[in-house]
């Protein structure tokens, strides 16, 4: 299956002209690394920073209720720092899951461009 991509990779590349096969080249799949380096690129590249200041707060308070929890023998607030550990929980994977969900959506553009390119170079293959 992979010589297949392969095989059409190396055609889509001998199809198009310099610009557009460096252009091509930038479209490749990336790492895990490289897509959250994306992330902070772009017009929203604010709200992945907050996002992320948003996490680091909310990790701080975890650890807090988790030590306070420890430390007292008090059943309701067992029962209270329990729920607000839970809480801190719940907002860290929230958090989490809008940044791969930001990172999955880069990832789909990515693949439309690519598309995109490949049509607009079938097309001018055709009315040549």
């Amino acid at each position: 299956m992979t010589k297949d991509f392969e095989k059409i990779d190396l055609l889509i590349k001998e199809a198009l002209t310099e610009e557009e096969r460096k252009f091509y080249d930038n479209l490749d799949e990336q790492n895990v690394f490289q897509m959250l380096g994306d992330l902070f690129n772009g017009k929203n590249k604010w709200i992945i920073i907050l996002m992320n200041i948003v996490n680091l707060i909310v990790v701080g308070l975890l650890i807090y209720c988790i030590v306070q929890f420890f430390n007292t023998d008090v059943t309701n607030e067992l029962i209270k720092w329990s729920a607000a550990g839970f809480i801190c929980l719940m907002t860290v994977s929230m958090l989490k899951m809008f940044i791969w969900m930001q990172m999955d959506k880069n990832s789909i553009k990515r693949e439309l461009k690519r598309l995109e390119l490949q049509v607009s170079t079938l097309s001018s293959k055709i009315s040549k």
